[in-house]
Protein backbone atom coordinates (compact mmCIF):
# COMPACT_ATOMS: atom_id res chain seq x y z
CA UNK A 1 0.00 0.00 0.00
CA UNK A 2 1.09 3.58 -0.60
CA UNK A 3 3.02 5.37 2.14
CA UNK A 4 0.89 7.49 4.46
CA UNK A 5 -2.28 5.39 4.13
CA UNK A 6 -3.67 3.75 7.28
CA UNK A 7 -5.37 0.36 7.38
CA UNK A 8 -8.52 0.59 9.52
CA UNK A 9 -10.27 -2.66 8.59
CA UNK A 10 -9.84 -5.84 6.57
CA UNK A 11 -10.80 -4.03 3.39
CA UNK A 12 -10.98 -0.40 4.56
CA UNK A 13 -8.23 2.23 4.38
CA UNK A 14 -7.97 5.80 5.60
CA UNK A 15 -6.23 8.78 4.02
CA UNK A 16 -5.53 10.94 7.10
CA UNK A 17 -6.01 14.68 7.30
CA UNK A 18 -2.71 16.21 6.22
CA UNK A 19 -2.07 13.81 3.33
CA UNK A 20 -2.47 16.96 1.24
CA UNK A 21 -2.77 20.49 2.69
CA UNK A 22 -6.15 21.91 3.76
CA UNK A 23 -8.05 18.62 4.08
CA UNK A 24 -11.23 19.19 6.09
CA UNK A 25 -12.09 15.48 6.61
CA UNK A 26 -10.23 12.17 6.16
CA UNK A 27 -10.49 10.11 3.01
CA UNK A 28 -11.62 6.48 3.09
CA UNK A 29 -11.56 3.76 0.46
CA UNK A 30 -12.26 0.04 0.20
CA UNK A 31 -9.67 -2.23 -1.39
CA UNK A 32 -8.18 -5.72 -1.16
CA UNK A 33 -4.43 -6.40 -1.16
CA UNK A 34 -4.78 -7.77 -4.70
CA UNK A 35 -6.47 -4.60 -5.99
CA UNK A 36 -3.95 -2.45 -4.11
CA UNK A 37 -1.35 -3.56 -6.68
CA UNK A 38 -3.16 -1.41 -9.27
CA UNK A 39 -3.86 1.59 -7.02
CA UNK A 40 -2.65 4.85 -8.58
CA UNK A 41 -1.05 7.45 -6.29
CA UNK A 42 -2.75 10.11 -8.43
CA UNK A 43 -6.19 8.69 -7.67
CA UNK A 44 -5.52 8.72 -3.91
CA UNK A 45 -4.28 12.31 -4.18
CA UNK A 46 -7.53 13.20 -5.97
CA UNK A 47 -9.48 11.53 -3.16
CA UNK A 48 -7.56 13.71 -0.66
CA UNK A 49 -8.09 16.82 -2.79
CA UNK A 50 -11.86 16.28 -2.66
CA UNK A 51 -11.56 16.34 1.15
CA UNK A 52 -10.46 20.01 0.91
CA UNK A 53 -13.74 21.18 -0.64
CA UNK A 54 -16.01 23.45 1.43
CA UNK A 55 -18.85 21.79 3.30
CA UNK A 56 -17.81 18.18 2.76
CA UNK A 57 -19.42 15.91 5.36
CA UNK A 58 -17.73 13.02 7.22
CA UNK A 59 -15.35 11.61 4.59
CA UNK A 60 -14.17 11.74 1.01
CA UNK A 61 -14.92 8.18 -0.14
CA UNK A 62 -13.85 5.82 -2.90
CA UNK A 63 -15.01 2.37 -3.93
CA UNK A 64 -12.69 -0.53 -4.95
CA UNK A 65 -12.88 0.44 -8.63
CA UNK A 66 -11.08 3.71 -7.81
CA UNK A 67 -8.91 5.13 -10.57
CA UNK A 68 -7.74 8.50 -11.80
CA UNK A 69 -10.43 10.77 -13.26
CA UNK A 70 -11.19 14.43 -13.99
CA UNK A 71 -10.94 16.22 -10.61
CA UNK A 72 -12.61 13.58 -8.48
CA UNK A 73 -11.36 9.98 -8.78
CA UNK A 74 -13.65 7.60 -10.62
CA UNK A 75 -15.26 5.46 -7.97
CA UNK A 76 -15.54 8.54 -5.77
CA UNK A 77 -18.41 9.49 -3.44
CA UNK A 78 -18.75 12.72 -1.44
CA UNK A 79 -21.63 14.40 0.37
CA UNK A 80 -21.87 18.15 0.97
CA UNK A 81 -23.80 20.25 3.45
CA UNK A 82 -26.71 22.02 1.75
CA UNK A 83 -25.78 25.39 3.29
CA UNK A 84 -21.98 25.40 3.52
CA UNK A 85 -21.26 22.90 0.75
CA UNK A 86 -20.57 23.02 -2.97
CA UNK A 87 -21.59 21.24 -6.14
CA UNK A 88 -18.92 20.27 -8.67
CA UNK A 89 -19.14 18.85 -12.22
CA UNK A 90 -15.89 17.01 -11.49
CA UNK A 91 -17.83 14.97 -8.93
CA UNK A 92 -20.31 13.85 -11.59
CA UNK A 93 -18.19 13.47 -14.72
CA UNK A 94 -18.74 14.49 -18.33
CA UNK A 95 -21.09 11.59 -19.14
CA UNK A 96 -23.85 12.75 -16.83
CA UNK A 97 -26.03 9.84 -15.66
CA UNK A 98 -24.00 7.21 -17.36
CA UNK A 99 -25.80 4.16 -16.04
CA UNK A 100 -26.86 0.57 -16.52
CA UNK A 101 -30.13 -1.33 -16.88
CA UNK A 102 -30.70 -5.08 -16.80
CA UNK A 103 -33.59 -6.84 -18.53
CA UNK A 104 -34.62 -10.51 -18.29
CA UNK A 105 -36.13 -12.59 -21.10
CA UNK A 106 -38.14 -15.86 -20.97
CA UNK A 107 -35.35 -17.53 -23.01
CA UNK A 108 -32.66 -19.92 -21.87
CA UNK A 109 -29.23 -20.21 -23.49
CA UNK A 110 -30.25 -23.22 -25.60
CA UNK A 111 -32.96 -21.09 -27.28
CA UNK A 112 -30.20 -19.01 -28.88
CA UNK A 113 -28.64 -22.02 -30.63
CA UNK A 114 -28.20 -21.24 -34.33
CA UNK A 115 -29.55 -17.72 -33.88
CA UNK A 116 -26.96 -15.99 -31.72
CA UNK A 117 -25.05 -14.42 -34.62
CA UNK A 118 -28.29 -13.19 -36.19
CA UNK A 119 -29.40 -11.78 -32.83
CA UNK A 120 -26.18 -9.81 -32.43
CA UNK A 121 -26.33 -8.49 -35.99
CA UNK A 122 -29.97 -7.42 -35.60
CA UNK A 123 -29.22 -5.65 -32.32
CA UNK A 124 -26.26 -3.91 -33.96
CA UNK A 125 -28.54 -2.71 -36.77
CA UNK A 126 -31.28 -1.57 -34.38
CA UNK A 127 -29.15 0.47 -31.96
CA UNK A 128 -26.83 3.10 -33.50
CA UNK A 129 -23.32 2.98 -32.04
CA UNK A 130 -20.07 4.90 -32.26
CA UNK A 131 -18.88 8.50 -31.92
CA UNK A 132 -21.52 10.93 -33.23
CA UNK A 133 -23.98 8.14 -34.04
CA UNK A 134 -27.42 9.46 -34.98
CA UNK A 135 -30.81 8.02 -34.22
CA UNK A 136 -33.51 7.19 -36.76
CA UNK A 137 -35.83 8.97 -34.32
CA UNK A 138 -36.52 12.60 -35.15
CA UNK A 139 -37.50 14.89 -32.30
CA UNK A 140 -38.16 18.61 -32.18
CA UNK A 141 -36.67 21.15 -29.79
CA UNK A 142 -40.00 21.10 -27.93
CA UNK A 143 -39.73 17.31 -27.62
CA UNK A 144 -36.17 17.66 -26.34
CA UNK A 145 -37.32 20.04 -23.62
CA UNK A 146 -39.93 17.49 -22.57
CA UNK A 147 -37.29 14.71 -22.56
CA UNK A 148 -35.07 16.79 -20.26
CA UNK A 149 -37.96 17.30 -17.81
CA UNK A 150 -39.77 13.95 -17.96
CA UNK A 151 -36.90 11.50 -18.60
CA UNK A 152 -37.93 7.89 -19.27
CA UNK A 153 -41.62 8.79 -18.91
CA UNK A 154 -41.39 10.80 -22.14
CA UNK A 155 -40.52 7.60 -24.00
CA UNK A 156 -43.08 5.41 -22.21
CA UNK A 157 -45.89 7.85 -23.01
CA UNK A 158 -45.00 7.41 -26.69
CA UNK A 159 -45.30 3.64 -26.53
CA UNK A 160 -41.59 2.96 -26.04
CA UNK A 161 -42.01 0.91 -22.87
CA UNK A 162 -44.45 0.29 -20.05
CA UNK A 163 -45.48 1.94 -16.79
CA UNK A 164 -43.84 -0.96 -14.95
CA UNK A 165 -40.51 0.08 -16.48
CA UNK A 166 -40.72 3.46 -14.75
CA UNK A 167 -41.24 1.92 -11.31
CA UNK A 168 -38.07 -0.11 -11.85
CA UNK A 169 -35.80 2.87 -12.55
CA UNK A 170 -33.86 4.84 -9.95
CA UNK A 171 -36.06 7.87 -9.25
CA UNK A 172 -38.66 6.37 -11.63
CA UNK A 173 -36.49 7.44 -14.53
CA UNK A 174 -36.31 11.17 -13.85
CA UNK A 175 -35.00 13.65 -11.28
CA UNK A 176 -36.93 16.75 -10.21
CA UNK A 177 -35.29 20.13 -10.68
CA UNK A 178 -34.50 20.09 -14.40
CA UNK A 179 -33.82 23.50 -15.91
CA UNK A 180 -33.73 23.21 -19.72
CA UNK A 181 -32.89 26.93 -19.77
CA UNK A 182 -29.49 25.99 -18.31
CA UNK A 183 -28.77 23.79 -21.35
CA UNK A 184 -27.00 25.67 -24.13
CA UNK A 185 -28.04 25.76 -27.77
CA UNK A 186 -24.92 23.77 -28.61
CA UNK A 187 -25.84 21.06 -26.11
CA UNK A 188 -29.33 20.89 -27.59
CA UNK A 189 -27.88 20.65 -31.07
CA UNK A 190 -25.78 17.69 -29.98
CA UNK A 191 -28.66 16.00 -28.17
CA UNK A 192 -31.38 16.31 -30.82
CA UNK A 193 -30.15 13.53 -33.18
CA UNK A 194 -28.76 11.17 -30.54
CA UNK A 195 -31.74 9.96 -28.50
CA UNK A 196 -31.70 6.16 -28.62
CA UNK A 197 -28.01 5.79 -29.46
CA UNK A 198 -25.37 3.86 -27.55
CA UNK A 199 -22.36 6.12 -28.13
CA UNK A 200 -18.74 5.04 -27.94
CA UNK A 201 -16.05 4.19 -25.38
CA UNK A 202 -17.02 1.66 -22.75
CA UNK A 203 -20.73 1.73 -23.59
CA UNK A 204 -22.36 -1.51 -24.66
CA UNK A 205 -25.43 -3.63 -25.19
CA UNK A 206 -24.67 -7.14 -23.98
CA UNK A 207 -26.60 -10.41 -24.17
CA UNK A 208 -25.91 -12.49 -21.06
CA UNK A 209 -26.80 -15.72 -19.31
CA UNK A 210 -27.51 -15.86 -15.57
CA UNK A 211 -24.98 -18.55 -14.72
CA UNK A 212 -25.11 -18.49 -10.90
CA UNK A 213 -27.72 -17.51 -8.32
CA UNK A 214 -26.03 -16.64 -5.03
CA UNK A 215 -29.00 -15.26 -3.11
CA UNK A 216 -32.19 -17.17 -4.11
CA UNK A 217 -34.53 -15.01 -2.01
CA UNK A 218 -33.30 -11.75 -3.53
CA UNK A 219 -33.20 -13.31 -7.01
CA UNK A 220 -36.85 -14.29 -6.65
CA UNK A 221 -37.73 -10.74 -5.64
CA UNK A 222 -35.83 -9.35 -8.64
CA UNK A 223 -37.35 -11.92 -11.05
CA UNK A 224 -34.17 -13.62 -12.26
CA UNK A 225 -33.45 -17.36 -12.41
CA UNK A 226 -30.42 -19.50 -13.20
CA UNK A 227 -29.95 -20.16 -16.93
CA UNK A 228 -32.09 -17.21 -17.99
CA UNK A 229 -30.99 -15.09 -20.95
CA UNK A 230 -30.82 -11.38 -20.10
CA UNK A 231 -29.53 -8.24 -21.73
CA UNK A 232 -27.79 -5.21 -20.26
CA UNK A 233 -27.57 -1.62 -21.54
CA UNK A 234 -24.72 0.67 -20.48
CA UNK A 235 -24.69 4.28 -21.74
CA UNK A 236 -25.42 7.86 -20.69
CA UNK A 237 -26.42 11.33 -21.86
CA UNK A 238 -24.34 11.38 -25.05
CA UNK A 239 -23.11 14.69 -26.49
CA UNK A 240 -25.78 16.69 -24.66
CA UNK A 241 -24.47 15.71 -21.24
CA UNK A 242 -20.85 16.26 -22.23
CA UNK A 243 -21.66 19.75 -23.48
CA UNK A 244 -23.61 20.63 -20.31
CA UNK A 245 -20.58 19.67 -18.21
CA UNK A 246 -18.18 21.59 -20.47
CA UNK A 247 -20.32 24.74 -20.50
CA UNK A 248 -20.83 24.90 -16.74
CA UNK A 249 -17.23 24.06 -15.89
CA UNK A 250 -16.18 27.29 -17.63
CA UNK A 251 -18.73 29.26 -15.63
CA UNK A 252 -17.79 27.66 -12.32
CA UNK A 253 -14.05 28.19 -12.86
CA UNK A 254 -14.73 31.87 -13.42
CA UNK A 255 -16.83 32.09 -10.26
CA UNK A 256 -14.22 30.68 -7.87
CA UNK A 257 -12.79 34.12 -6.81
CA UNK A 258 -16.33 35.44 -6.25
CA UNK A 259 -16.86 32.84 -3.53
CA UNK A 260 -13.29 32.84 -2.19
CA UNK A 261 -12.85 29.14 -3.01
CA UNK A 262 -9.21 28.01 -3.25
CA UNK A 263 -8.64 24.65 -4.89
CA UNK A 264 -5.64 22.30 -5.10
CA UNK A 265 -6.79 21.39 -8.62
CA UNK A 266 -8.90 23.55 -10.95
CA UNK A 267 -10.61 20.40 -12.19
CA UNK A 268 -12.52 20.55 -8.88
CA UNK A 269 -14.22 23.80 -10.01
CA UNK A 270 -17.37 24.26 -7.97
CA UNK A 271 -19.78 26.79 -6.47
CA UNK A 272 -22.01 26.89 -3.40
CA UNK A 273 -25.04 24.67 -3.95
CA UNK A 274 -27.41 27.58 -3.34
CA UNK A 275 -25.68 30.09 -5.62
CA UNK A 276 -26.76 31.23 -9.11
CA UNK A 277 -23.90 29.23 -10.66
CA UNK A 278 -24.54 26.16 -8.50
CA UNK A 279 -28.27 26.18 -9.18
CA UNK A 280 -27.69 26.60 -12.91
CA UNK A 281 -25.30 23.65 -13.04
CA UNK A 282 -27.70 21.48 -11.02
CA UNK A 283 -30.61 22.35 -13.34
CA UNK A 284 -28.52 21.59 -16.43
CA UNK A 285 -27.13 18.39 -14.92
CA UNK A 286 -30.63 17.14 -14.04
CA UNK A 287 -31.78 17.90 -17.60
CA UNK A 288 -28.93 15.78 -18.97
CA UNK A 289 -29.59 13.01 -16.42
CA UNK A 290 -33.22 12.83 -17.52
CA UNK A 291 -32.12 12.70 -21.17
CA UNK A 292 -29.94 9.69 -20.26
CA UNK A 293 -32.85 7.82 -18.68
CA UNK A 294 -34.93 8.42 -21.80
CA UNK A 295 -31.99 7.30 -23.94
CA UNK A 296 -31.67 3.95 -22.16
CA UNK A 297 -35.46 3.51 -22.31
CA UNK A 298 -35.48 3.94 -26.12
CA UNK A 299 -32.54 1.55 -26.56
CA UNK A 300 -34.25 -1.07 -24.39
CA UNK A 301 -37.43 -0.71 -26.46
CA UNK A 302 -35.55 -1.32 -29.71
CA UNK A 303 -33.75 -4.34 -28.25
CA UNK A 304 -37.02 -5.80 -26.95
CA UNK A 305 -38.47 -5.56 -30.48
CA UNK A 306 -35.50 -7.48 -31.89
CA UNK A 307 -35.89 -10.30 -29.32
CA UNK A 308 -39.67 -10.41 -29.86
CA UNK A 309 -39.42 -10.68 -33.65
CA UNK A 310 -36.56 -13.18 -33.70
CA UNK A 311 -37.78 -15.54 -30.98
CA UNK A 312 -41.56 -15.03 -31.09
CA UNK A 313 -41.79 -13.90 -27.46
CA UNK A 314 -44.03 -11.17 -26.07
CA UNK A 315 -42.69 -7.68 -25.46
CA UNK A 316 -44.06 -7.76 -21.89
CA UNK A 317 -42.16 -10.98 -21.11
CA UNK A 318 -38.92 -8.97 -21.07
CA UNK A 319 -38.90 -7.53 -17.57
CA UNK A 320 -36.71 -4.61 -16.59
CA UNK A 321 -35.09 -5.51 -13.26
CA UNK A 322 -33.72 -2.02 -12.61
CA UNK A 323 -31.92 1.01 -14.05
CA UNK A 324 -29.18 2.67 -11.99
CA UNK A 325 -27.18 5.86 -12.51
CA UNK A 326 -23.49 5.95 -11.67
CA UNK A 327 -22.55 9.55 -12.59
CA UNK A 328 -24.80 12.02 -10.82
CA UNK A 329 -25.27 14.43 -7.89
CA UNK A 330 -28.50 14.14 -5.92
CA UNK A 331 -30.14 15.75 -2.90
CA UNK A 332 -30.80 12.91 -0.44
CA UNK A 333 -31.60 12.49 3.24
CA UNK A 334 -29.07 10.56 5.30
CA UNK A 335 -28.23 10.04 8.95
CA UNK A 336 -25.60 12.59 10.01
CA UNK A 337 -24.62 12.11 13.66
CA UNK A 338 -28.05 10.68 14.48
CA UNK A 339 -30.04 13.36 12.66
CA UNK A 340 -31.80 12.84 9.32
CA UNK A 341 -30.19 15.51 7.18
CA UNK A 342 -30.41 16.55 3.53
CA UNK A 343 -27.03 16.50 1.76
CA UNK A 344 -25.86 16.71 -1.84
CA UNK A 345 -24.32 13.32 -2.67
CA UNK A 346 -21.92 13.22 -5.63
CA UNK A 347 -21.41 9.76 -7.14
CA UNK A 348 -18.82 9.69 -9.89
CA UNK A 349 -18.35 6.13 -11.12
CA UNK A 350 -20.29 4.88 -8.10
CA UNK A 351 -23.74 3.29 -7.81
CA UNK A 352 -26.54 4.09 -5.40
CA UNK A 353 -27.04 1.04 -3.17
CA UNK A 354 -29.94 1.87 -0.86
CA UNK A 355 -30.66 -0.82 1.71
CA UNK A 356 -33.91 -2.55 2.73
CA UNK A 357 -36.72 -0.22 3.76
CA UNK A 358 -35.00 2.93 2.51
CA UNK A 359 -37.34 5.48 0.88
CA UNK A 360 -36.80 5.52 -2.86
CA UNK A 361 -36.51 1.74 -3.25
CA UNK A 362 -39.43 0.29 -5.29
CA UNK A 363 -42.06 -1.34 -3.08
CA UNK A 364 -41.59 -4.78 -4.65
CA UNK A 365 -37.89 -4.66 -3.62
CA UNK A 366 -38.31 -2.93 -0.24
CA UNK A 367 -37.59 -6.05 1.83
CA UNK A 368 -34.37 -6.81 -0.09
CA UNK A 369 -32.95 -3.42 -0.98
CA UNK A 370 -32.29 -1.68 -4.24
CA UNK A 371 -30.94 -3.77 -7.15
CA UNK A 372 -27.34 -2.84 -7.93
CA UNK A 373 -25.94 -3.67 -11.38
CA UNK A 374 -22.17 -4.00 -11.83
CA UNK A 375 -21.13 -4.60 -15.45
CA UNK A 376 -18.06 -6.61 -16.39
CA UNK A 377 -15.76 -5.88 -19.29
CA UNK A 378 -16.82 -7.74 -22.44
CA UNK A 379 -15.15 -11.04 -21.61
CA UNK A 380 -15.79 -11.06 -17.86
CA UNK A 381 -18.81 -11.58 -15.65
CA UNK A 382 -21.33 -8.92 -14.67
CA UNK A 383 -23.12 -9.01 -11.32
CA UNK A 384 -26.51 -8.24 -9.84
CA UNK A 385 -26.37 -7.24 -6.17
CA UNK A 386 -28.65 -5.55 -3.66
CA UNK A 387 -28.12 -2.51 -1.44
CA UNK A 388 -27.47 -2.80 2.30
CA UNK A 389 -27.89 -1.05 5.62
CA UNK A 390 -24.08 -0.98 5.94
CA UNK A 391 -23.84 1.11 2.77
CA UNK A 392 -26.36 3.55 4.26
CA UNK A 393 -24.15 3.87 7.34
CA UNK A 394 -20.71 4.02 5.69
CA UNK A 395 -20.95 5.30 2.11
CA UNK A 396 -24.12 7.40 1.78
CA UNK A 397 -25.82 4.30 0.34
CA UNK A 398 -23.21 3.77 -2.39
CA UNK A 399 -21.11 0.99 -3.89
CA UNK A 400 -18.83 0.43 -6.89
CA UNK A 401 -19.93 0.87 -10.51
CA UNK A 402 -17.74 -1.51 -12.52
CA UNK A 403 -14.35 -3.04 -12.80
CA UNK A 404 -12.26 0.15 -13.10
CA UNK A 405 -9.55 0.74 -15.73
CA UNK A 406 -5.91 -0.15 -15.19
CA UNK A 407 -4.69 0.75 -18.71
CA UNK A 408 -5.36 3.93 -20.71
CA UNK A 409 -7.08 3.70 -24.09
CA UNK A 410 -3.93 4.81 -25.92
CA UNK A 411 -1.79 2.16 -24.20
CA UNK A 412 -4.44 -0.47 -24.81
CA UNK A 413 -4.38 0.22 -28.56
CA UNK A 414 -0.59 -0.16 -28.57
CA UNK A 415 -0.54 -3.40 -26.60
CA UNK A 416 -3.66 -5.25 -27.76
CA UNK A 417 -4.77 -6.28 -31.25
CA UNK A 418 -8.53 -5.97 -31.66
CA UNK A 419 -8.76 -8.70 -34.30
CA UNK A 420 -6.98 -11.20 -32.06
CA UNK A 421 -9.20 -10.23 -29.15
CA UNK A 422 -12.37 -10.70 -31.21
CA UNK A 423 -11.21 -14.14 -32.30
CA UNK A 424 -10.22 -15.08 -28.74
CA UNK A 425 -13.62 -14.09 -27.38
CA UNK A 426 -15.37 -15.98 -30.20
CA UNK A 427 -13.42 -19.04 -29.11
CA UNK A 428 -14.94 -18.56 -25.64
CA UNK A 429 -18.43 -18.37 -27.14
CA UNK A 430 -18.72 -14.56 -26.91
CA UNK A 431 -19.66 -12.86 -30.18
CA UNK A 432 -18.57 -9.23 -30.41
CA UNK A 433 -19.79 -6.61 -32.90
CA UNK A 434 -18.24 -3.16 -33.24
CA UNK A 435 -17.46 -0.63 -35.95
CA UNK A 436 -13.72 -1.34 -35.74
CA UNK A 437 -11.23 -3.68 -34.12
CA UNK A 438 -9.40 -0.72 -32.52
CA UNK A 439 -12.53 -0.02 -30.47
CA UNK A 440 -12.32 -3.56 -29.13
CA UNK A 441 -8.67 -3.11 -28.14
CA UNK A 442 -9.52 0.01 -26.10
CA UNK A 443 -12.10 -1.91 -24.09
CA UNK A 444 -10.44 -5.31 -23.82
CA UNK A 445 -11.04 -7.24 -20.58
CA UNK A 446 -7.29 -6.96 -19.86
CA UNK A 447 -7.49 -3.14 -19.46
CA UNK A 448 -9.84 -3.46 -16.48
CA UNK A 449 -9.47 -4.71 -12.94
CA UNK A 450 -10.99 -8.18 -12.43
CA UNK A 451 -14.72 -7.54 -11.94
CA UNK A 452 -15.05 -10.56 -9.66
CA UNK A 453 -12.47 -9.18 -7.21
CA UNK A 454 -14.06 -5.71 -7.17
CA UNK A 455 -17.45 -7.28 -6.43
CA UNK A 456 -15.94 -9.57 -3.77
CA UNK A 457 -14.63 -6.50 -1.93
CA UNK A 458 -17.97 -4.65 -1.85
CA UNK A 459 -19.74 -7.89 -0.87
CA UNK A 460 -17.36 -8.69 2.00
CA UNK A 461 -17.24 -5.03 3.09
CA UNK A 462 -21.04 -5.18 3.26
CA UNK A 463 -21.59 -2.28 0.82
CA UNK A 464 -23.79 -4.48 -1.40
CA UNK A 465 -24.47 -8.21 -1.50
CA UNK A 466 -24.22 -10.48 -4.53
CA UNK A 467 -27.48 -11.88 -5.90
CA UNK A 468 -26.47 -13.34 -9.28
CA UNK A 469 -23.56 -13.66 -11.70
CA UNK A 470 -24.14 -13.16 -15.43
CA UNK A 471 -21.73 -14.17 -18.19
CA UNK A 472 -21.53 -12.55 -21.64
CA UNK A 473 -22.83 -14.36 -24.74
CA UNK A 474 -22.63 -11.50 -27.22
CA UNK A 475 -21.65 -7.84 -27.08
CA UNK A 476 -22.50 -4.73 -29.14
CA UNK A 477 -19.71 -2.24 -28.45
CA UNK A 478 -20.17 1.48 -28.61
Amino acid sequence: MLTGINKIGDLEWEVPIGYVPDMRVPGRFFLSRRLAETLEEGAVRQLANVATLPGIVKHSLAMPDIHWGYGFPIGGVAAFDMTEGVISPGGVGFDINCGVRLITTPLIEADLAGKKRELIERLFDAVPTGVGAKSAMRISNKDLTAVMVDGARWAVERGLGTEADLVRCEGEGAMPGADPGAVSAKARQRGLPQLGTLGAGNHFLEVQAAREIVDPEAAKAFGIAEGQVCFMVHCGSRGLGHQVATDHLRTLEGALPKYGIRLPDRQLACAPIDSPEGRAYYGGMVSAANYAWANRQVIMHEARKVFAHLFGIDYDEMRLIYDVAHNVAKFERHDVDGVSTEVCVHRKGATRAFGPGTPGVPGEYAAVGQPVIIPGSMGTSSYLLHGTTTAMQKTWGSTCHGAGRVLSRSKAKKEIRGKELRERLAGEGILVRAHSDSVLAEEAPDVYKPSGEVVRVVHEAGLSNVVARLDPLGVIKG
